[in-house]
């Protein structure tokens, strides 16, 4: 099932956007561990490595990482390559060049990335450059820095070789004059409000890497950030405990901090399965929670490639790349009322 054919009797009737302004800092973890390990799956079955995992359905994005580790490249080339393609990909129009524009007709992206040393660099309300992944990882290996944004990242963007090209795609304009024709913020659930492909994977040496990338909420207001470039919330990776990705309602995962706390809870011992059921409890139990109106779902791998995936609503999935199999999974879900 594509990302955008999901339940269309649901809908968001307002959300706030403010961000947080505080970034989470990167912790910087080395591995002494570069064994080979064996993978259990959530379904208990073995595996090996090496191992992709990213939300929703990306088969081609998992196999383009795949082959990248296979080739004896590292996770993090395998993240970056992989989200690469979907950021190409016009039809998506999640990520990358045909994303859904902001209510003022602008598409702006958002991305970071994250590797096994727990550095990382992340891009905010990046316009014209498609490939947002590989800016996010030049501010991590070419800058002191760990975020650019607006104008700054472009002209760093353009510094560095990447070409300008206008984003917006007649398809996507087209979704957008049809919605200025009422102006109306409601995000169906599981379609405009996620926008986000997020990526995990463990090389053979055993080493994680992390990628996610986002065009954002539809039609947002201009300047919108959500969790998806902020590390710890739209993503984080510990090497020597493993890594986590979030989708979906952006404000909601910032909240929580939702990827460094599923990564905290399996160092105090869950599998990624518990801990991804844990984080979204921690959502749709506090106080006067809105949940049924929106989606969130997570993706998690440890050290020991077992992975888990859950979300607040059905139709959640996780593509999963491991021993020659490239397969979406449904995830499991809170809200089966």
């Amino acid at each position: 099932m594509k990302r955008r054919n999901f339940i269309k009797n649901a809908s968001l009737t307002g959300v706030g956007l403010a961000v947080g302004n505080t970034l989470i800092g990167c912790v910087e973890k080395t591995s002494e561990d570069k064994k080979t390990v064996a993978a259990a799956t959530t379904d208990g079955s073995n595996g090996s490595l090496p191992l992709v995992i990213a939300t929703w359905h990306v088969i081609d994005a998992t196999t383009k990482a795949m082959e990248v580790l296979e080739a004896g490249g590292t996770a993090l080339d395998a993240v970056e390559q992989g989200c690469r393609v979907e950021e190409a990909n016009e039809k998506g129009q999640s990520v990358g060049k045909g994303g859904l524009p902001d209510r003022d007709g602008n598409v702006t992206l958002d991305a970071c990335i994250m590797d096994k040393h727990g550095n990382c660099g992340s891009v905010v309300y990046l316009k014209d450059i498609t490939h947002a992944v590989s800016v996010a990882r030049k501010v991590m290996e070419d800058t002191p820095h760990v975020m650019l944004a607006g104008e700054g990242a472009k002209q760093f963007a353009l510094s560095k070789g990447f070409e300008a090209e206008d984003l917006l795609t007649d398809a996507s304009k087209k979704a957008w004059e049809e919605w200025k024709v009422k102006s109306e913020y409601k995000p169906i659930i599981n379609i405009e409000n996620h926008d986000t492909i997020g990526m995990l994977a463990i090389d053979k040496n055993g080493d994680i890497s992390g990628a996610c990338t986002t065009s954002g909420l539809a039609y947002k207001l201009g300047g919108r950030v959500g969790d998806s470039p902020i590390i710890g919330s739209g993503l984080f990776v510990d090497n020597e405990i493993g890594a986590c990705v979030a989708t979906g309602l952006g404000e909601e995962v910032v909240k929580t901090v939702g990827s460094f706390l599923v990564v905290e809870l399996m160092r105090q011992g869950k599998s990624p399965q518990e801990a991804c059921e844990e984080a979204i409890s921690r959502i749709v139990n506090k106080p006067n929670s809105n949940y049924k109106n929106f989606q969130v779902g997570y993706i998690a791998v440890n050290k020991k490639g077992e992975t888990g995936s859950y979300s607040i609503h059905q139709w959640f999935s996780m593509t999963k790349f491991q021993d020659g199999v490239n397969e979406q999974i449904q995830s499991d879900y809170f809200n089966k009322a």
